[in-house]
């Protein structure tokens, strides 16, 4: 079994010295403050795992993405994922909204990019707009350069089909288990969690056990 309070002190380390340490040059800034949010993301899993909330650094990690974006390359869909994520891994409703919101300000629905669309179905899960979260869903699970099992999962629960989400989502977590390496080390399926959060709301939440997830 992981040692939960050592990958904490670690992604809190990584976290503190990059803080320490947030250069100026807008290019260079944005990609420190995206560091610092997976840093902060992993500190907040690590709690997680370990049977804490991990509300504090979700919440940093999730402010930090969002910092990020201003000076962002184009299509940087990745930064309002991780804040949208990290919301509602911190079980932080309001905070999820309104970071589904932003990333809809953005242009996440209006996106060429799979990874785009799928910011996108996850505001609109989020925001509880089933038909437009459907929609996104699907745009992303036609493009083969995006995992299938994920766009599967979040059409299924915006489609309300139980079967075909326990499925998905099945699919995911073994993608997780079968996998060797972890963003920021962190052996967790944080997708997993994501998408047992948006099928909670549904009530089709699937009965998942595995050592990646609390």
């Amino acid at each position: 079994m992981p040692d939960w309070t050592q990958l904490r002190a670690r992604a809190v380390e990584r976290y503190e010295d990059g803080a320490a340490r947030l250069p100026d040059d807008p290019d260079a800034r944005q990609r420190q403050l995206t560091r610092l949010g997976n840093a902060a993301g992993a500190a907040g899993l690590a709690e997680l795992m370990s049977g804490d909330a991990g509300s504090m650094w979700f919440a940093r990690a999730a402010e930090r993405y969002r910092q990020s974006w201003e000076h962002a390359p184009p299509e940087s869909w990745g930064r309002p994922i991780g804040a949208i994520k990290a919301r509602l891994l911190a079980g932080d409703q309001d905070g999820a909204v309104e970071e589904a919101r932003w990333a809809l300000d953005v242009g996440a629905a209006e996106s060429e990019s799979p990874i785009g669309r799928y910011a996108a179905a996850l505001a609109y899960g989020v925001l509880g707009d089933w038909d437009e979260m459907r929609i996104h869903a699907d745009y992303a699970r036609t493009h083969e350069s995006f995992p299938s099992a994920v766009a599967d999962a979040l059409a299924s629960v915006a489609a309300e089909d139980v079967v075909g989400y326990v499925e998905a989502v099945e699919a995911v977590l073994e993608s997780f288990e079968t996998r060797n390496e972890y963003l920021e080390d962190m052996p967790v399926a944080d997708t997993v969690l994501v998408l047992q959060a948006l099928a909670a709301r549904r009530g089709m939440a699937a009965k998942l056990e595995s050592e990646l997830l609390p």
